[in-house]
């Protein structure tokens, strides 16, 4: 036996010796978190029309935008000082700035942390989003929930480790490839989930005629044949993963008919999520699954919001008007992520879960044209909750005019080592061997902000 043979047989490979004398699905510290939820809001949603409170740009609005220096924007000139279309109140007992906008996420403020001094490297939707997502702007990397799942695996032999549920109305930018496996082994791919869809699951099910005893000795057959074409391609962790997605899948054909129905919830519960308002239906549906994905034991759940289909904009990318789009974003995500936060507390799970909320950049405090606002990836806010963060704090802080990030500023690197750290992982410890590197989520970056953990 040659020593490659030797590795692979014995931990299938360098990357397997590494991850089984590194993790074996034990954390590396105590865990304060089971479970993550990632709420993203694609096209970019504005920090300054939601979560950061500027008297500046109410006072100034209509002024020249002089912030000192260079203003560099997407696809403008900067325009003038742009006040929210919406009022401010504080909220909680911390007293945090909410916007109207967003009245229900302003209820649970005393268990958000809030981090208002997000920066992108990117202004550009496809590259930020991968960063988010990934800790790369460019394609073909791990994503976050792919690394948790290499990193802890599976709490649930009959659902996936990590679960997708994109916008009813299409993908954001790089679509599928924001939940890509990259290099990592393709089993921790995320399984995509279309909620609202007649066939959520794709071949879940198997064609019409076919009978399910029939089904059940295809499934045999084709593992039998698979397993047979395996034998000598064990470093192919695409094959071994199919045969492992079919696998589950028949386990699915049990377990997913009973957590995508919704059927027995409560009308207490429809209501608190909006299911049975056009406005709030969808991304609230989609909020209540991911629920009852996480209480099932599913450990990353990803929703999204917003899709990168044209015109007229169904995402948060507000160029040409922020008060018409954001005004139908906001409220559409608003009660389904307040109502999420406020079920998993009242089941006892928001103790062990962590719930994070983000964007790929923010907006800028000047208008663009009279109504919109562009890109700005100098300061932005994303949050946490749950899952052993402090709540009722904001982390980090732009300038008067919500423009740039002046105090503690962040990176995705930082809050990817954030959520890690609540899972009792190492993120300078959770690495995989790709091309002769040592691959992590956080690159070379990164630290745990213990100010809210």
């Amino acid at each position: 036996m040659t020593r490659r043979d030797f590795l692979w047989n014995s931990g299938g490979g360098l990357g397997g010796i590494a991850l089984a004398s590194l993790m074996q699905g034990a954390p590396h510290h105590k865990p304060k978190a089971k479970r993550v939820v990632q709420l993203f809001m694609s096209g970019a949603a504005s920090q300054c029309d939601l979560y950061d409170y500027k008297p500046a740009l109410i006072k100034r609005s209509g002024e020249p935008f002089d912030p000192g220096g260079k203003v560099e924007l997407f696809q403008s000139k900067p325009g003038t000082v742009f006040k929210s279309p919406w009022d401010w109140k504080q909220h909680g007992q911390c007293g945090k700035w909410i916007s109207s906008l967003a009245p229900h996420v302003a209820s649970c403020v005393d268990d958000i942390a809030f981090l208002s001094a997000m920066i992108s490297k990117s202004n550009i939707h496809g590259p930020a989003t991968f960063m988010q997502n990934t800790g790369f702007i460019l394609p073909g990397f791990p994503s976050m929930g792919a690394w948790v799942s290499y990193g802890l695996g599976s709490m649930n032999d009959n659902l996936p480790t990590f679960v997708v549920l994109p916008d009813a109305r299409g993908f954001a930018p790089n679509g599928p490839g924001n939940w890509t496996a990259g290099f990592l082994p393709a089993s921790h791919q995320a399984t995509m989930i279309r909620a609202t869809s007649p066939n959520p699951i794709f071949d879940l099910y198997p064609p019409k005629g076919i009978s399910k005893e029939a089904d059940t000795e295809g499934l045999a057959l084709l593992k039998q044949i698979n397993q047979q074409h395996l034998h000598g391609r064990e470093e192919d962790t695409r094959l071994d993963a199919r045969i492992a997605s079919y696998e589950m899948a028949a386990r699915l054909q049990l377990s997913a008919p009973e957590v995508l129905n919704i059927d027995g919830e409560t009308k207490a519960t429809r209501d608190l999520y909006g299911i049975d308002e056009p406005i709030t239906s969808d991304f609230g549906r989609n909020c209540l699954i991911a629920r009852r994905l996480l209480e099932r034991g599913v450990r990353f759940v990803q929703v999204w919001s917003g899709a990168d289909n044209g015109f007229p904009r169904r995402n948060w990318d507000s160029h040409e008007d922020i008060a018409r789009d954001h005004a139908e974003m906001g409220t559409s995500m608003d009660k389904g992520a307040a109502a999420l936060i406020k079920d998993l507390k009242s089941r006892g799970l928001l103790e062990d879960t962590i719930v994070y909320w983000t964007t790929e950049f923010g907006r800028m405090p000047c208008s663009q044209g009279t109504k919109g606002r562009d890109h700005n990836p100098f300061g932005f806010t994303s949050w946490l909750a749950g899952g052993g963060i402090k709540g009722g704090v904001t982390h980090g802080a732009t300038d008067e005019w919500s423009f740039r990030a002046v105090e503690n500023p962040t990176y995705c690197y930082d809050v990817h080592a954030t959520v890690l750290n609540q899972l009792g992982i190492d993120h300078k410890r959770l690495s995989y061997r790709h091309n002769g590197i040592d691959r992590r989520l956080t690159d070379v970056h990164g630290h745990v902000i213990t100010e809210v953990c």
